[in-house]
């Protein structure tokens, strides 16, 4: 580690009072020496790590840290807060705060020393040491390790204690076990059996929770006498633990925030599925936990089938509303492929026969190669059969998010009596609840060892489908149904201001966290009007689609036009969201929004919001769930379509300009920090991540 912190990269009065001030300060240390090569691109992709999880531990310790293109080679800051600043670490604001840089392509050595150092965080001595350290020279040489702590330092000065010598033992001296014959006399008692614990831990960078995750869970099984080995899989890759060691472990701890690798290696065995800050955190009470398990019989079918595979490794505190709607979105992932190929198809079949395809005769009855209408019936057909699928998956991926594979029967089957009873999209979401509710309940009960093979393949998906079935024909679907046909009754005869309003509503939606829960929430709301397309189901989903494609075309159009307020990374992003934005992927304006959120979000919203009023008011309808520009042709009023995307793309360009444009006149004193490419080189602005 010698090369990857100096006492250049030292501040041990470090006075940002905010975490982005505080990565900037470090981060403009590496600038300096070189270490990193675009201040800005840099910091965002910090900001963008930093959004996935805050990167604050318990103890006072800030960790933040990315991988980056970014950085020329492997770099490590330290500052030193005496206020301490908000990392987001439950037990309060850090006062220790490393940046760790990694090159988008740093060799497993680098990053092996990386982990080293997080191994070492974990360590009080150490801790202690970096905050009684008055030097900056020594302090680096602590961190690389050339440094002993005072403690480390104390135990090697202290003498060696001689042993006193020993007199020969007589043989009257000896004890009575060690006479001949005495171990047939007498046998020593069995040594009570050890407590085995395999664990997994892993995070997004795979460079610092996952480490510290590991050295706290070895920590606390040394102190639980227990015995317990790591498998931390990093970013540089994973030693796969002794497949002998995994099949004689009592317990099994995941620690992570990204799926575990090969996680079927630890099926069977009483399981713990929790983040990785909770391994970091608290880790004596997750082996109070697995051990739990163990003595209760409580044993995973598949390495955590009872838990979610949507992104389940949350805090156990996490709300009920925030399950709530990654269970919403694992259903609304998995269906969008059937409603973008169904979708696409069918309105390929309309723009090539006509709005008369849907009363063409079964194509397996009926096909004339040389006839326009018989290709156009092809697609129609296999897009309405493709279409059909999207309520049962829907339910079945809602239930799927809940109760892993068990749920996808109970799912499937409560979305198809959803179509059969006319509930639609509606009847999907309530039937992907119930059926994940439902096989969540049957695998609380405990069940005797000799029936729990057949479990997940018959006794589950009989009994949940069975009552599944019950509460949908005869419970809650018909209520259901009549919501359906309500909503679908309003949305045909939606016109003049409500329609207007509804779609400046939908435009702050899409543009709000470009691509986040809101995002998805808006789009999931228009597509499943497709399910039972009607006039106003059409504008709905054509209002969508032209606001969610305003944020990255403006940011395109807006480093076009004035480059100068940009850095040249944000350029380079600039010429891709031209793509990004004409292919409907709102996402693409994430980055701009990661650097400057408060000028570049609501510049977005209101661009989306007039967007959104001006497709409403001007008609537009469309059946294609997603495209761009490349299904203008499938678009009703497709000329004026266009004119309310421009309409929106130059408000949200003109706001960002103007925004941008002040910032610099109101702070003349970043013109000195400008690079070489005219990039204002805002030093002392916090930037803060986007949402999403």
């Amino acid at each position: 580690m010698s090369d990857m912190i100096t006492a250049d990269l030292v501040d041990l009065d470090l006075a940002a009072e905010t975490k982005e001030a505080a990565a900037r300060s470090l981060a403009e240390r590496m600038v300096t020496l070189g270490r990193v090569t675009d201040l800005d691109g840099f910091l965002a992709d910090v900001a963008a790590r930093e959004a996935q999880m805050p990167t604050g531990l318990d103890g006072g310790i800030g960790i933040p840290h990315c991988r980056s293109a970014h950085v020329a080679e492997p770099t490590l800051a330290f500052g030193r807060s005496a206020r301490g600043i908000d990392f987001g670490a439950p037990d309060g604001p850090a006062d220790l705060i490393f940046l760790i840089a990694a090159p988008a392509g740093a060799d497993d050595a680098h990053l092996t020393i990386l982990s080293a150092l997080a191994r070492r965080l974990m360590n009080e001595e150490f801790t202690t040491a970096l905050r009684s350290a008055t030097d900056a020279t020594a302090t680096a040489a602590l961190i690389r390790g050339e440094e002993p702590t005072p403690a480390e330092a104390e135990a090697a000065a202290a003498p060696a204690t001689p042993e006193p010598a020993k007199a020969p033992e007589t043989a009257s001296e000896k004890a009575p076990e060690e006479a001949p014959g005495a171990q047939a006399q007498a046998a020593a008692p069995a040594a009570p059996q050890v407590f085995r614990i395999v664990a997994v831990t892993s995070c997004p960078t795979g460079i610092a929770h996952t480490y510290m995750a590991a050295e706290a869970l070895e920590q606390a099984g040394q102190q639980a006498g227990v015995e317990l080995v790591v498998e931390p899989q990093g970013s540089s890759g994973f030693n796969r633990l002794d497949p002998a060691v995994i099949a004689a472990a009592d317990g099994v701890i995941f620690a992570h925030d990204v799926p575990v690798r090969e996680k079927e290696r630890f099926a069977g065995k009483p399981t713990v599925d929790v983040g990785v800050k909770a391994g970091i955190n608290r880790p004596a009470e997750l082996i109070a936990e697995v051990r739990g398990k163990a003595e209760r019989g409580e044993i995973s079918d598949a390495a955590g089938a009872h838990s979610s595979p949507v992104d389940d490794a949350g805090e156990p505190g996490e709300g009920y509303g925030t399950k709530l709607r990654k269970w919403l979105m694992s259903g609304v992932s998995y269906m969008v492929p059937f409603v973008a190929a169904g979708g696409l198809l069918i309105a390929l079949g309309f723009a090539i026969g006509g709005y008369t395809v849907n009363k063409a005769p079964s194509v397996a009855e009926h096909f004339v190669w040389t006839e326009s209408m018989s290709w156009a019936a092809l697609l129609f057909q296999i897009g309405g059969l493709a279409f059909g699928f999207l309520v049962p998956v829907l339910a079945g991926y809602i239930a799927y998010g809940m109760a892993d594979r068990p749920g996808l029967v109970p799912g499937f089957v409560g979305g198809s009596i959803a179509l059969t009873i006319n509930a639609g999209f509606l009847g999907g979401l309530a039937a992907g609840l119930i059926a994940g509710g439902v096989v969540m309940a049957i695998q609380r009960v405990k069940v005797p060892a000799p029936l729990r093979g057949i479990m997940p393949v018959v006794v589950i998906p009989l009994i949940s489908s069975a009552v599944v079935g019950f509460l949908m024909f005869l419970v809650v679907g018909k209520p259901i149904a009549s919501l359906q046909e309500a909503l679908s009754s309003w949305l045909s005869g939606l016109s003049g201001a409500n329609a207007i309003i509804l779609g400046v509503i939908l435009g702050l939606m899409m543009c709000f966290d470009l691509g986040g829960p809101l995002n998805k929430v808006a789009y999931a709301f228009a597509v499943g009007g497709l399910a039972n397309p009607n006039e106003g189901s059409l504008k709905v989903m054509a209002a969508v689609m032209a606001a969610g494609m305003v944020p990255p075309l403006a940011m395109a159009l807006a480093t076009t036009v004035r480059g100068k307020l940009f850095t040249r990374t944000e350029r380079e992003n600039g010429k891709a969201a031209w793509v990004l934005g004409a292919s409907f992927i709102t996402e693409g304006a994430i980055p701009f929004a990661a650097a400057d959120p408060l000028r570049v979000i609501p510049s977005a919203m209101a661009g989306g919001a007039v967007t959104g009023a001006l497709s409403m008011l001007f008609e537009c309808t469309l059946r294609a769930p997603h495209g761009g520009v490349f299904v203008v042709p499938l678009i009703g009023n497709p000329f004026l379509y266009l004119i309310a995307i421009a309409a929106g793309t130059a408000v949200t360009a003109g706001l960002v300009i103007l925004l941008k444009g002040a910032r610099k006149t109101g702070r003349p004193d970043q013109a000195a920090g400008a690079g070489a490419d005219g990039a204002s080189g805002a030093g002392a602005e916090a930037k803060v991540p986007v949402g999403v």
